[in-house]
């Protein structure tokens, strides 16, 4: 009998076949290291065999491609954990069930698909950071008139996006 896994938010009760940890990094093409951490980070599950070996369940690579993709875009690994939560226990994810998941992020992605094109298109110009040093800053941002608005790279920023937090911010 397999020895379960116990953690938050993803069933406990697995089948103990499936896949080795060495499949799933093969498959997915992430490293067993990288499995191991989100594992541990509550992302993915796996059961144990009686020799203590992990075996993880096919929907898993989907789960891992998810992540993959969802950390290349920029989202944080607690909002992705916090999506793949949504997914439902004990069963593998439908269609449905990842259609319903990726509207959560749709109006998030689309926001920062219109932050990457503003960036692609206009960091050559000024983007209204405050530096002034650039000649077309004199034209475009004039006495630093956009601080008005607020800090940052006024002209690159895109409403419904959170700003990374500061380097020196605690927590």
């Amino acid at each position: 009998m397999a020895r379960e896994l116990t953690t938050p938010g993803v069933p406990t009760a697995l089948p103990a076949v499936g896949l080795t940890v060495g499949q799933v990094a093969q498959r997915s093409g992430v490293a067993i290291s990288t499995l191991h951490f989100y594992e541990r980070q509550g992302l993915i599950a796996s059961t144990r065999t009686t020799g203590n070996q992990r075996r993880y369940r096919r929907d898993v690579v989907r789960r891992v491609a998810f992540i993959r993709v969802s950390q290349r875009v920029g989202l944080p690994l607690a909002d992705i954990r916090d999506a793949l939560a949504r997914l439902p226990a004990g069963r593998t994810p439908t269609k449905r069930d990842w259609t319903r998941l990726s509207a959560i992020w749709h109006c998030d992605l689309d926001a920062r698909i219109e932050q990457l094109v503003r960036l692609r298109d206009s960091l050559n110009d000024c983007i209204g950071c405050g530096c002034l040093s650039l000649k077309s800053c004199r034209l475009a941002n004039p006495d630093d008139a956009l601080s008005a608005q607020g800090p940052g790279p006024r002209r690159l920023l895109v409403d419904g996006i959170r700003p990374l937090p500061d380097d020196d911010a605690e927590g």
